[in-house]
Parts: C-alpha cells; sequence; structure tokens
C-alpha cells in the first residue's frame, strides 16, 4: 500500500485538536472497543459468525484495536510520528484481509458490511467516552468525520486487495488452463493431466469434444457450451494460423447435449469431433483437423464427424485409396469412357444394394433389363471374383465415393 493513500485522513487528522486527556481515555476503552466490534459483527454478519469465534474472532479483535490505535495516534498528532505513517500497518492489514477474502471466494459484501458494523460500533463507544471527557462540541464533529473517513480508506483498501487477488488469481490460472490446454492437446500421460487440472483448479468431466470452428464465432459459441470448456489460445497443431481457426474443448457434450450443442452451433462454420475421455481429446481434436476439408460441402451447418466416418477412414491414406481404385477397376480401363463409367455406376449399385436388380433399377433410373445387360458385361470383364468376398470388399471401397471416371459420349 501505497503511503499516499492515508493523505486524506492525514490531511484531517491537521485540523483537529485532540486533547490528550481524551485520546488517553480513547486509548484505554480500546479494548473493549475492539471485543464489542467483533460481538456485533458475527450477530449482524451471518457469513461471518463461524469464522469469527474461537481464535480467529480474537485475532479480529487484536487488528480492530491495532486500527483504532493507529487512528488514534494519528488524530492525537504525537510528536515523534510522521503524519503520514501511522495508518501504514492498518491499511496493509486491511489490503491483505481483502486478498484474503478473494482467496476464501468470497465477494467483498461480508466484508464492506462487517466494516459499517465496525464503523457505527466504534463511534458510539468512542463518541460516548468523549463527550463524557468533555470533548467540545466542534471538535466531536471533526472526530466523527475522520473516524468515517478513516474506515472508508480501510474498506477501499480491502476492495483494492481483493480485485488484485481476484486479478493475478485469474491470470495465473488462465496460465495453468494454457498449460493444461497444450498438454491435451500434445497427448501428455494422464498423470501429468490430472496434475495440471488440479493445479489450474479445472473441475474433471467425463468427456472432452474438440470444436473448430472461426474465430469470429467464438464469443457467440461460448454462450452454448459449459462454463468449463477451454479454449486454447496458443497455435493449433496442424493448422496454420493464417486460417484464423479457433478451437474449444467442449466438456461432456455426449447424447442428447451433442445434438443441443450441433443445434446451436448452425450457421458457425463448426466442425465437430467425436467425444473421448477427457485424458483423451487428442483423438477428437485430430479427426476434427482431418473433417475440415468436408466442411465446404456442409455450407454453414456444423460438420459432425461422426456421420462422416466411412469418407475419414477412405480419406486417411488418399495414395492407398488411388492404388486401391486402379488395381480394383483394373477391368474397365480398356473401355471407352462412358461405358466404363455406365457400367462403373452399375457395378457401385449392384455392390449397394446386395445384387438386388430391381432396387439398382430404381437408383439408376433404367429397366431392369438394362441391368441385367450390363452386369452380364461386368461378369465377362471380371469372372468368377465378382463373387470372391476380398474382391467384392475392394471393389465396394473403391467405388464407395463415387466411380471416379469422367463421363462423356461414346
Amino acid at each position: 500500500m501505497d503511503a499516499e493513500q492515508v493523505s486524506p485522513i492525514a490531511a484531517g487528522a491537521a485540523d483537529l485538536e485532540l486533547d490528550e486527556a481524551v485520546a488517553a481515555v480513547l486509548r484505554r476503552l480500546l479494548p473493549t472497543v475492539a471485543e464489542q466490534t467483533v460481538a456485533a459483527i458475527i450477530v449482524e454478519v451471518p457469513s461471518y459468525a463461524s469464522d469469527l469465534s474461537g481464535q480467529m474472532g480474537t485475532n479480529i479483535s487484536a487488528a480492530v484495536e491495532m486500527a483504532l490505535a493507529g487512528f488514534l495516534k494519528l488524530a492525537s498528532r504525537s510528536r515523534d510520528a510522521d503524519p503520514s505513517t501511522p495508518l501504514g500497518p492498518a491499511l496493509e492489514a486491511a489490503y491483505a484481509l481483502g486478498r484474503g477474502e478473494a482467496r476464501s471466494g468470497r465477494s467483498m459484501d461480508a466484508l464492506l458490511a462487517a466494516y459499517r458494523v465496525g464503523a457505527r460500533v466504534s463511534w458510539r463507544e468512542m463518541a460516548g467516552a468523549a463527550a463524557a471527557a468533555d470533548m467540545p462540541v466542534a471538535t466531536m464533529v471533526k472526530f466523527a468525520e475522520l473516524v468515517f473517513a478513516y474506515i472508508d480508506e480501510l474498506s477501499a483498501a480491502s476492495v483494492a486487495g481483493h480485485t488484485d487477488e481476484l486479478s493475478t488469481t485469474g491470470r495465473v490460472r488462465d496460465r495453468y488452463l494454457e498449460r493444461l490446454s497444450a498438454q491435451l492437446l500434445a497427448g501428455a500421460d494422464a498423470d501429468v493431466l490430472v496434475a495440471g487440472a488440479e493445479r489450474a483448479g479445472w473441475r474433471v468431466p467425463r468427456t472432452l469434444t474438440a470444436v473448430l470452428l472461426p474465430v469470429a464465432h467464438v464469443r457467440g459459441a461460448l454462450s452454448l457450451v459449459p462454463a468449463e470448456t477451454l479454449q486454447p489460445r496458443e497455435d493449433l497443431p496442424g493448422i496454420d494460423e493464417a486460417e484464423e481457426t479457433a478451437l474449444l474443448l467442449v466438456p461432456d457434450v455426449d447424447g442428447r447435449d451433442r445434438v443441443r450443442l450441433l443445434r446451436g452451433l448452425v450457421d458457425r462454420n463448426a466442425v465437430v469431433g467425436p467425444a473421448r475421455p477427457w485424458t483423451h481429446v487428442r483423438a477428437s481434436y485430430l479427426r476434427a483437423v482431418r473433417a475440415r476439408h468436408l466442411r465446404r460441402n456442409s455450407g454453414g451447418a456444423p460438420l459432425d464427424t461422426e456421420e462422416h466416418l466411412a469418407t475419414l477412414v477412405l480419406d486417411a491414406d488418399p495414395e492407398a485409396l488411388a492404388d486401391l481404385r486402379a488395381r480394383a477397376l483394373a477391368p474397365l480401363a480398356d473401355l471407352r469412357p462412358a461405358t466404363r463409367e455406365r457400367l462403373a455406376e452399375t457395378l457401385r449399385s449392384w455392390l449397394l444394394h446386395h445384387g438386388r436388380r430391381e432396387d439398382v433399377a430404381h437408383d439408376l433410373f433404367v429397366h431392369a433389363q438394362t441391368v441385367r445387360y450390363r452386369m452380364g458385361q461386368l461378369r465377362e470383364l471380371y469372372g468368377e471374383r465378382l463373387d470372391d468376398p476380398r474382391t467384392v470388399l475392394e471393389l465396394t471401397l473403391a467405388l464407395s465415393a463415387g466411380t471416379g471416371f469422367e463421363s462423356s459420349e461414346e
């Protein structure tokens, strides 16, 4: 606390002529005033009722007595005292008290209420003693002003301590949460992650779900997710910083909660990975990253990776898929483009409909006899391989995303 903060009280004390005999009477009264102040706070501020009993009450009583003693020392303007220093210890104590309230998770409401009670009780007792000691009315008025100004300064010091503690704690916790997010994305060991969560004071969920979305849509999306959602701010692995993509690691949004999340993410161009045990959220993140290229076909709707598992599997190794396609469709390679396209299209539908000719005809908008004719051509090209499970599997994979051929007129 800066000494400049006591200057208003010091200035007020300079105009106060407090007789030393009166000051002596007030000093003798301080222990009683302190005890009565603590007793009144216990009654009038319920949240302190248990805290101020026993040793804690004794400590607070001593603190009140010290604060009032510092005030009286200033008010009586002892010759050996710098008028700017007597209140320093009391203000420091008030500042520390505010920080302690923040660390305990309490707001300033209870402490400010306690200050108000203390001001009333202190003034009542000291005013009675001062009147009994024949303090002049003018001095009494000035004394009252100084008492309440002093309480205001103590309150302000505690508010400053409370604010500073919250600010410091918030920054420290943000750093811990950022570190935890980086560890999650790096796939750190479970014991490291548990320790990081404890250090950050972060409530561990059952699952985490990775959600990628443009930075511009983050603020609106945050209103849809739990407060414990992590928002990594460092560079995201595998994503170019120029893309301006943000990541949310959302706790416990599986089942119906996932449906609600997807509904809320409409028009936010989000990619939503799968829910994973929280220590394995890296898997959710990597899948969302791999699925980003599918978003261009989804408009503004959220892309649910759970609805694109087959495509993601096939896209995992594009080169291997190209080799598989070339081998599986090699019997069609020498045909004219239009014929090749029609036969590949028919083969794909035949595989998907398990050889049901009527279903294939309906799918291709052709007559069932046309399907029979084309399948006759395909059996000539493939022979008995069309009855081989391995060949059927390879053809199904090769044609899963379409025929891969460009059609043209024969």
